[in-house]
């Protein structure tokens, strides 16, 4: 069923709240001049497909002007597009496509850093007492000449770097060509905040912000302290990188960071866009995500990593992970994933079989949040398997072997079966397609009924069909054996969900009361002779109750 257009987000301000987002890497997406990377031309191309999916929204990774050393996630120019992506008139397409689709459009800002190329950074390295001098992160080397302070680049090595024209270091939290922006300068704020204001202008409805809790540094400089190994975790960053070694109380994380999301959230506000924060930390996660999703004038929601570890989760960890986001985020509001272009594909990362990939998504869209769904995610593409000469992405290079890098969940979208590159261009493709993927692509899945794509679509359209699933209330997680369960509530309505999460069955006693067992299209199982609830591996329970 398609959607009435996007008229105006100001009369529902709250339409964030449980929203299926689609995320979409645009070099991965469709390409539509045959260079081998995808373009905004390409995402308007396929928009009739996402909108057959029943999403609401989509976010799109970068795709500002950029010398591309990390991608598009080192900006030189925010308000304008990469020649390499199309032009503002292609943007202009995508925002009046979607929104004629019914469909909104969230763009990734990368605020806590630019590139080294940017105006703002080519003229604050120049001097010390230059307009920009201090838009950056600059410190004067400790009496022997090393770097101000024990700090580590997410990327490997030091976080600080030399340059000779000040004879100072700069601070970069990720590669050495991703300079941080120094948020105590209100003159960088006010510029940053424009920008929010030049994209809300054009039409976007809200924002994916990078690396949120990076804006800002301690001024004291101050070393972090060691991190005990039993506390470290590879949730951020890959078990073999030293970052993981510190626990990062003052290279992230300030308190005044709050400052300004207030002010951004006031720009937004009159638009009544929203904007989904990505909280990296490996220890403060969720944390984190409740103070900056805490009342009605910070962030709407956060990006949270708990789904996208590498342990498959369990009843119980599912379960602990909800409680501890009631601990902590009871107010809040978290936006949850599985996969995206960070991450290996959750597929592979968790080594599911094809009933539990269902299983996992029929939960998903119960779980109380908002949802992020990764481009290919809905055909059940594993990870692509990217030999070390075809790498692109510089992390990996830095980490291999024991750390492939991200290329691997970032190889071209599939469309067709018959076709070299998946039917994502009719040039060389940036990364090479995986054979693996073209049986999984969209042409073969659509004339599957046992496509995993259908059930995607099945799945959003449940949680869109409840109010309750959408935005309600949720009960605190229970855990039987494999089998967790909660209770979602709306109005007079209350939906009952228990999930399977072994290969193996498992019986649970019915809920009392007078019960209707929905999800029917999702596999769910039904209440037996015996009054009790016998789960097949991998299968949920779903029932409706109203007051």
């Amino acid at each position: 069923m398609s959607k009435a257009p996007i008229v105006s987000n100001t009369q529902d301000k709250d339409w964030w709240r449980g929203a299926v987002i689609y995320q979409i890497y645009p070099r991965s997406y469709q390409d539509s001049n045959g260079d081998g990377i995808g373009d905004l031309l390409g995402i308007v191309q396929r928009l009739p497909y996402i909108a057959s999916l029943g999403v609401d929204a989509i976010w799109i990774s970068p795709f500002f002007t950029s010398p591309m050393k990390d991608f598009g996630y080192d900006v030189s120019d925010y308000c304008d597009v990469d020649p390499m992506f199309g032009s503002l008139a292609d943007f202009d397409a995508v925002i009046e496509t979607a929104h004629s689709l019914g469909i909104r459009v969230m763009i990734d800002l990368v605020l806590s850093h630019t590139s080294d190329v940017h105006p703002w950074f080519v003229e604050s390295r120049q001097s010390r007492d230059n307009d920009k001098a201090d838009w950056y992160v600059w410190s004067d080397p400790k009496p022997d000449g090393t770097a101000p302070n024990n700090w580590l680049s997410i990327f490997g090595g030091s976080a600080w770097q030399w340059d000779a024209r000040r004879e100072q270091y700069y601070l970069h939290n990720f590669l050495v060509s991703q300079p941080d922006l120094n948020f105590h300068n209100l003159k960088v704020q006010e510029a940053l905040l424009d920008v929010g204001r030049f994209w809300l202008n054009r039409g976007v409805d809200g924002f994916r912000l990078d690396t949120i809790n990076f804006y800002m540094h301690d001024e004291q400089l101050r070393d972090n302290p060691p991190l005990p190994k039993e506390m470290r975790n590879a949730t951020i960053a890959p078990s073999v990188n030293p970052y993981n070694h510190q626990e990062h109380l003052y290279d992230k994380n300030h308190p005044k960071n709050l400052d300004f999301l207030r002010k951004l959230r006031a720009v937004m506000e009159p638009f009544g866009a929203a904007a989904v924060g990505e909280v990296g930390d490996a220890q403060r996660g969720l944390e984190i995500m409740g103070q900056y999703t805490r009342g009605n004038d910070a962030m709407q929601m956060c990006y949270a990593f708990e789904l996208l570890s590498g342990a498959r989760p369990t009843a119980q960890s599912v379960a602990d992970v909800m409680a501890k986001v009631d601990e902590v985020a009871a107010d809040g509001w978290a936006c949850w994933a599985y996969s995206n272009h960070d991450v290996v594909r959750h597929v592979t990362r968790w080594g599911l079989t094809p009933a539990a990939s269902r299983l996992f998504t029929t939960m998903m869209m119960c779980l109380r949040g908002s949802v992020c769904i990764y481009q290919g995610e809905e055909l059940g593409l594993p990870e692509a398997d990217v030999a070390f000469e075809d790498l692109q992405d510089p992390y990996g290079i830095e980490f291999w072997p024991e750390f492939k890098g991200r290329d691997g969940c970032r190889t071209p979208m599939v469309w067709e079966q018959d076709n070299a590159s998946g039917g994502f261009t009719n040039g060389k493709p940036w990364l090479p397609v995986s054979s693996e993927h073209l049986g999984l692509s969209v042409e073969p899945q659509e004339k599957d009924p046992a496509g995993l794509i259908h059930h995607y679509r099945k799945a959003i359209a449940f949680r869109h069909a409840h109010e309750a699933l959408k935005s309600g209330a949720s009960t605190p997680l229970e855990v039987n054996g494999d089998i967790v369960s909660f209770a979602r509530s709306a109005g007079d309505t209350t939906i009952y969900c228990a999930f399977n999460m072994s290969d193996t069955p498992s019986d649970l006693a019915a809920p009392s009361g007078e019960w209707l067992p929905i999800g029917g299209e999702l596999g769910g199982a039904h209440v037996a002779p015996d009054g009790a609830l016998h789960l097949g591996p991998w299968q949920p329970y779903i029932a409706l109750k109203r007051t």
